[in-house]
């Protein structure tokens, strides 16, 4: 945003002139460039001061010099030493001013603006449903001693959902927070409020009691669905996180992801675990096997979305970034410029100093031979 020209030092000065710069017409003209707080439609006629002020000091240089070449006849050595030193001083006062009032000109002809430019924005923000498996295999630890998967997953959930809360360009979102094990939970119905759903996603915890455990991907996603389906932003999206395939057939998780599709419900699937599982058989024998991750990657193509498989923290991290990337909320700009030319306030002066520097010339200043 441009600050106004010369609000603080011309303007401010002359508290008169403030209503007459506003009953000036506004001016058509565009900003080319701008510098602490200055704004000019031309600037270029900037350029040419130095070289202005350069000529006219060797031009005054060069009379000063040819006058002392002139021979003085009759005038005594100290009243006429005290009448040049005077007669000097106007004169280069007389240059001085001269040079300020063609500065002044060359300003106005870059023509100087005051106003502002105010910039309104406007967002369609999205609201996005969290879907977070509370299964007891979410209890395991990648190593020994180390966090559990759910305290990291948990993190990075919520660092996740503050950002889209708190965005710095205030196109905030709506978030909805879902725990899930073999019965879903709305933990946190849609809200701006970050603190808030943090606060209730640090007291959340895997489900301990046995009858209530279970991975039901598809009653949670269905769940998520209808909510999302009262919503009337324009972009509904769901993030559903789990450790493992459904065990619970409450509802197929295909079956609740074309119910996404009729909501126009985007879903982004995450699973968070080992990509290669460490089993033993009947036998004794540890065999190694892929992770099954069920109908993740079918749910996310079917309703426009994306599957991720992290293994680690930062992978997790690198999932939720990249969706937090896809899902830039909509944003609209608007500018209004409002501006005025402040040369007739420079010209005006720039002539009466012009005027002032001839009289001194002419006068006072004038150096005779």
């Amino acid at each position: 945003m441009s600050a106004p020209l010369f609000s603080s030092s011309l303007l401010g000065s002359f508290p008169g002139l403030v209503p007459m710069a506003q009953d000036l017409v506004r001016s058509t003209a565009e900003e080319r460039w701008s510098a602490f707080g200055y704004s000019f439609a031309d600037p270029w006629f900037l350029v040419a001061i130095p070289l202005a002020l350069f000529l006219m000091w060797r031009g005054s240089e060069a009379r000063r010099v040819a006058a002392a070449r002139v021979p003085t006849i009759g005038v005594p050595s100290q009243s006429g030493g005290a009448a040049s030193t005077s007669g000097g001083t106007l004169a280069w006062m007389a240059t001085a001013v001269r040079m300020l009032s063609v500065a002044l000109v060359l300003i106005g002809l870059s023509r100087p603006l005051q106003g502002k430019i105010s910039t309104s924005q406007e967002s369609e923000g999205i609201d996005i449903a969290l879907l977070l498996d509370r299964s007891s295999s979410m209890d395991q630890r990648e190593r020994a001693g180390g966090p559990r998967r759910f305290d990291i997953v948990r993190d990075v959930v919520a660092d996740f959902a503050e950002r889209r809360m708190t965005d710095s360009e205030n196109a905030r979102d709506n978030v909805a927070l879902f725990g899930f094990a073999a019965y879903t939970d709305l933990l946190v119905p849609f809200t701006l409020d970050s603190d808030a759903l943090k606060g209730v996603l640090d007291v959340t915890d895997i489900e301990t009691e046995q009858v209530l455990d279970g991975t039901a991907i598809g009653g949670a996603l269905a769940t998520a669905v209808k909510v999302l389906m009262g919503s009337d932003a324009d972009s509904r999206v769901a993030v559903l996180l789990t450790d493992g395939e459904e065990t619970v057939h409450m509802m197929e998780p295909l079956t609740a992801a074309k119910a996404a599709v009729e909501g126009k419900v985007r879903v982004y699937t995450v699973f968070a675990g080992p990509r290669v599982m460490m089993t033993r058989t009947l036998f004794g024998d540890v065999r190694r096997t892929r992770a099954n991750v069920g109908d993740l990657p079918k749910i996310a193509e079917m309703t426009g979305g994306r599957f991720f498989h992290a293994e680690s923290k930062e992978e997790l991290e690198d999932a939720y970034a990249a969706i937090e990337e896809l899902e830039r909320t909509p944003r609209t700009e608007e500018r209004f410029a409002e501006r005025y030319d402040l040369y007739p306030f420079l010209l005006g002066p720039a002539l009466l100093l012009y005027l002032l520097s001839w009289i001194l010339s002419a006068t006072m200043g004038r150096r005779l031979p």
